[in-house]
């Protein structure tokens, strides 16, 4: 299963991904947003290419009817998805991390920070794929690509520095 990974796209109405994020979805069997869409017309369109799942964050209005957290299988995996903006621990990840602990999850995707980042902890991938839209101090746009076959986990940011025109 190939599944691409996006977070804090932050994308107003009539915007949307850059091309170079387009050309990779359209190869995917599964999409997951860790919130910060702005609006459920991405999600739409994602939906186009292939199954979405995607939750709430922290700049998503109440009208954005999607769960704070979700846990997906995938391959016989559990993936926890969250944005990680709220709960217990000191920074992102950490947040990320609290939210499944009582959760039997092997893969944790989340955002808010919009850095890329990846760590096994425990046995378990922490994974947040950074912004294709809105790197803040990060030197590169990203988003990410996990691939779960016969329970083997690879996983991997891809950066591009082109301007999305948003």
């Amino acid at each position: 299963m190939h599944i691409a990974i996006l977070s804090d796209t932050h994308l107003r109405e009539g915007k949307s991904l850059p091309s170079f994020v387009w050309e990779h979805l359209t190869k995917v069997d599964m999409i997951l947003h860790a919130g910060d869409l702005t609006h459920m017309g991405l999600v739409e369109e994602l939906a186009c290419l292939a199954p979405i799942h995607a939750v709430r964050g922290n700049c998503d209005g109440w009208d954005v009817p999607l769960p704070d957290r979700k846990i997906i299988e995938c391959e016989r995996l559990k993936v926890g998805l969250i944005h990680g903006n709220a709960g217990k621990g000191k920074n992102t990840p950490e947040r990320a991390y609290f939210a499944f602990l009582d959760s039997k999850v092997d893969i944790i995707v989340f955002g808010h920070s919009h850095s890329p980042y990846m760590e096994w902890r425990n046995g378990i991938l922490l994974f947040n794929p950074g912004s294709p839209t809105d790197k803040r101090r990060e030197q590169y746009f990203s988003f990410g690509l996990i691939d779960i076959q016969e329970g083997q986990v690879q996983a991997k940011h891809l950066y591009f520095s082109t301007k999305p025109k948003v």
